[in-house]
């Protein structure tokens, strides 16, 4: 968790202009469920998204 904070910290709240709760919330939308969950590679799932791997692996439980 630590380091998922340290990048999202660099990747995107220092890159925005947050000055409310809700573009606070918004941000951390937007990071998660845009792009990290769906493009961010992560070394611990073979260089893939979350997305990407969890998708793999419902096709071979299948």
């Amino acid at each position: 968790m630590e380091s998922f904070f340290a990048r999202f910290k660099v990747e995107a709240l220092y890159a925005e202009d947050v000055t409310t709760k809700q573009e606070a919330y918004t941000c951390v939308f937007d990071y998660i469920e845009c792009f990290y969950n769906s493009h961010r590679r992560h070394s611990a799932l073979g260089y893939k998204s979350p997305n990407t791997y969890e998708q793999e692996y419902l096709q071979r439980c299948a």
